[in-house]
């Protein structure tokens, strides 16, 4: 196939001899792109393409997606179940009932000689929504420890916090669709063109059309930054202190809405009286934004006909998480722009089925946004499941990131983690290792047999990964969308809702709790656990999904029996006639007196560590490091660098510095840049054994989230540079 003007110069596209395409969804980023995977005649996945008509991508995929296909037959595929009697002897292959029983039998040994909870079981954002409901119903049904959660809530925790705080619930209520109708965009610590590369593209068009205004609030000069009408180069951490500050003049200068603040809300005088000491001038000094751009900011958004905030780490990552995004909530609410076209405060999730898991699998509750608080909640879900309501407990346990502190601490002996490598996503790395020494028993249950967390497990479960599998998945806006198998996982591997019903089967002896087989089954279970909550899904089923190429929730049995066909573009929460999720059904204006407990740089430690993403890469490389077009354009740790800070030390483009916090040190390439101040390096995430080797990972309060982006160091070139250039190759092993 060639392409190109003329004869000139045309471009030749490799014929991959594809004889059929196959639909699923991306599994990278909470995007939700419809993706197809060409397979030769072999059945070999060959190619990947985006789906022309479906209204997420409408036919886009980006450098990630591009090359998914390249995933199924990636170095370090486990084959094959494995057990070992320590950690630090070798494994040895053994059979699917040899290495289940194993699991039962010490869950059951750890739980019979410490008490229930001190097992935990730790899941990820990345398996399908089928597999998460059935994990959860598995956990809470009959495993009974209360110590379970998702890799989530080193994502998304504070924009869940955040959401149920105001509203209630959770549940993102804006679109998509949302950008083709705002007259203002704020985006608070989100680079779209590296995160969600899709997300900023349906932005960008939109903006083109409509001309609104796009305010970007990041302490480095971003992609999404350079594209801004306005940049705040905001200090770490600071945020809420902007929020109140626009909040002050808001209401100083009657820009709020009172109409839609009397019918929709609680608590505005606790709100106007706490934001009274917030003035602009008094703010700026704190969060280093000049107070004449706090009043512009604060007036453009409050006089725009619709206004739109988006979010995504720069805000959840902090020890003030949920704050900030009860802050942007309350920015949304004072102005009404909340449930219109183009008003919302719409999180960007990170994983491609976070939402999933905050939806279905009972990590923070029990299914579809119940809460284990709610004596009705429990009664219900244990009817529906046939156990005891008494069996489960009555409040959710503890976080991710407070069971590692634990498990430090010997209270917690067993753990079976499931697609989540927290030894290279946990901040405080070595922390994190001894806390994983103490244990007695663990299990990892992954597509990868050489995740870094592999090192301490005593059974080793292969797992299918993405479109080796089948069910579905919710995108940021709500949007769920089908997986459908590509490709069989490799070897002996097997589906994880294939391993978690060979797990039930273990401990449901007498058959009392049902656990369907296929995927298509478990979802009809959740449509009817869904009928009248707030995520409806009772019209849908994997038919519909897959013919619409995704449907928004919520989607109803009432409206599927009115031949209502589901929207095309965007569906939206809390409607100006619709209520919130509070028994009251009004939002909450909640006041926040900014705490600064953050790590700030001082004279041992001068400089700010911000981390985040690259395009190219996925949260620790597990995937993207084994896929050469994707590896090839960061394939070592690299920190931009201010080229003052870097004349002052010494440092050229290329030398390899170290970076020393109070946690530990890393090396890293230095890339002398203007994006970054001259207090401040960047240093992408995604390499093991480095960043997370010197974050501090203080928690939020409300969300247990960790501070990844506030933390000091020093920087010290490094006087060997053949050595620190093998240290830093080294690094790119897995």
């Amino acid at each position: 196939m060639l392409f190109g003007r003329g004869k000139k110069n045309p471009i030749k596209l490799v014929d991959k001899h594809v004889v059929d395409w196959k639909y699923a969804t991306c599994g990278y980023c909470s995007t939700g792109c419809a993706i197809e995977v060409g397979v030769d005649a072999d059945g070999k996945p060959v190619t990947s393409r985006g789906v022309a008509d479906a209204d997420v991508n409408r036919g886009k995929l980006c450098l990630k997606g591009i090359f998914e296909h390249e995933l199924f037959d990636s170095a370090g595929r486990g084959l094959k179940p494995k057990m070992r009697a320590h950690w630090h002897e070798p494994w040895q292959d053994a059979g699917w009932d040899a290495a289940l029983d194993k699991l039962h039998d010490e869950i059951r040994r750890v739980q019979a000689k410490y008490g229930p909870d001190s097992v935990a079981i730790i899941s990820t954002g990345q398996m399908l929504t089928e597999e998460f409901y059935t994990l959860g119903k598995l956990t809470r049904g009959l495993i009974g420890s209360n110590n379970y959660d998702g890799n989530t809530t080193l994502c998304m925790s504070s924009a869940v916090s955040g959401y149920k705080r105001s509203f209630g619930s959770d549940g993102p209520p804006g679109c998509y669709e949302d950008f083709e109708h705002t007259d203002c965009l704020i985006a608070w610590g989100s680079n779209l063109p590296e995160q969600h590369p899709i997300i900023y593209w349906r932005m960008k068009e939109a903006q083109e059309k409509r001309g609104f205004p796009l305010i970007v609030v990041d302490p480095r000069v971003t992609m999404l930054a350079q594209n801004a009408n306005l940049h705040l180069p905001i200090t770490p951490g600071t945020d809420v202190v902007l929020m109140n500050a626009m909040m002050h003049v808001i209401f100083k200068e009657n820009l709020h809405d009172p109409r839609y603040i009397e019918a929709n809300t609680n608590g505005i005088e606790a709100l106007a009286a706490s934001v009274e000491k917030y003035d602009p001038v008094t703010a700026s000094k704190i969060c280093g934004i000049d107070e004449d751009t706090i009043r512009v900011v604060a007036r453009t958004f409050a006089k725009a006909g619709a206004a739109m905030q988006i979010w995504t780490m720069g805000i959840n990552q902090s020890t003030h998480g949920s704050d900030g995004v009860v802050g942007i909530n309350n920015l949304a609410l004072i102005t009404g722009n909340i449930g219109k076209p183009g008003g919302t405060s719409l999180s960007i999730t990170g994983q491609c089925n976070a939402m999933g898991t905050r939806e279905w699998s009972s990590c923070s509750g029990l299914p579809n946004y119940r809460a284990l608080e709610v004596p009705e909640h429990r009664e219900e879900i244990a009817r529906f499941w046939n156990v005891d309501p008494e069996f489960f407990p009555k409040k959710r346990g503890m976080f991710q990131t407070d069971i590692y502190q634990a498990m430090e601490a010997g209270q917690i002996k067993g753990l079976w983690l499931i697609a989540t490598n927290p030894l290279s996503s946990l901040p405080n790395t070595a922390r994190i290792r001894r806390a994983m020494e103490q244990l007695e028993f663990c299990c990892v249950q992954d597509c990868y047999e050489d995740t870094e967390s592999a090192q301490y497990a005593h059974v080793y479960l292969p797992a299918g990964t993405w479109a080796e599998k089948d069910g579905v998945m919710t995108n940021t806006e709500r949007r769920i969308n089908r997986v459908k198998p590509v490709t069989a996982p490799p070897g002996e591997a097997k589906p994880d809702l294939w391993i978690f019903n060979r797990v039930a089967e273990r401990f449901n002896r007498e058959g009392k709790v049902s656990f369907p087989e296929t995927a298509g089954e478990v979802f009809l279970e959740m449509r009817e656990l869904s009928r009248g909550r707030l995520s409806d899904i009772s019209g849908m089923d994997h038919a519909l999904l897959e013919r619409n190429r995704g449907v928004q929730w919520p989607y109803t049995a009432e409206q599927h029996a009115r031949g209502e066909a589901p929207p095309a573009g965007g569906k939206r929460l809390y409607t100006e006639d619709g209520k919130f999720s509070y028994a009251d059904g009004r939002a909450k204006l909640i006041p926040l007196p900014f705490i600064d407990n953050n790590e700030v740089p001082d004279e041992k430690f001068p400089v700010w560590l911000n981390t985040g993403r690259l395009i190219e890469h996925w949260h620790g490389r597990t995937k993207t490091g084994k896929i050469a077009n994707n590896n090839k354009f960061s394939p070592i740790p690299f920190i931009e660098i201010n080229p003052a800070l870097a004349e002052e030390l010494g440092v050229r483009r290329g030398d390899y510095v170290r970076l020393v916090s109070r946690r530990g040190d890393a090396v890293a390439m230095a890339q002398p840049t203007q994006r970054v101040p001259k207090n401040m390096v960047f240093l992408p995430f995604h390499f093991h054994d480095c960043a997370n080797r010197l974050t501090l990972g203080l928690l939020d309060p409300h969300s247990r989230q960790p501070a990844f982006k506030q933390s000091a160091v020093r920087i010290e070139r490094l006087a060997d540079q053949p050595a620190a250039a093998k240290l830093s190759m080294e690094m790119r092993k897995f």
